[in-house]
């Protein structure tokens, strides 16, 4: 089962995930809040994920079969997603290429 504790992440990212939480609340305190969905993830679930929409039905979720930065101990990655109000999760469209920013210059 995957887990959600940010104590599963290399410090870096606990500091990481500590800041940009709370910063975002602090700047947008009328958007949904992000929550973490996923820090580390055993190497039978992501064989699982990523044979859906390949030898299993549904979509494609990962393009990571195994040996992904969630599925070390501690865990070099993260997942996030965000929940309104209500408490139910919404879709955040991001419209620029996001790839090669660093959103925590301060870790640099």
């Amino acid at each position: 089962m995957a887990e959600r504790d940010i104590l599963y992440c290399v410090p870096a990212l606990q500091l990481a995930w500590k800041w940009a939480s709370v910063e975002f609340v602090k700047r947008y305190p009328d958007r949904p809040k992000p929550i973490l969905t996923c820090t580390y993830r055993p190497h039978e679930e992501q064989g699982k994920l990523y044979a859906k929409g390949r030898t299993k039905p549904g979509k494609i979720v990962t393009q990571i079969k195994s040996c992904g930065k969630h599925n070390q101990s501690p865990s070099e990655a993260f997942d996030i997603a965000f929940k309104d109000k209500s408490g139910r999760n919404v879709k955040i469209l991001i419209k620029e290429n996001t790839r090669n920013i660093n959103p925590f210059p301060f870790l640099a």
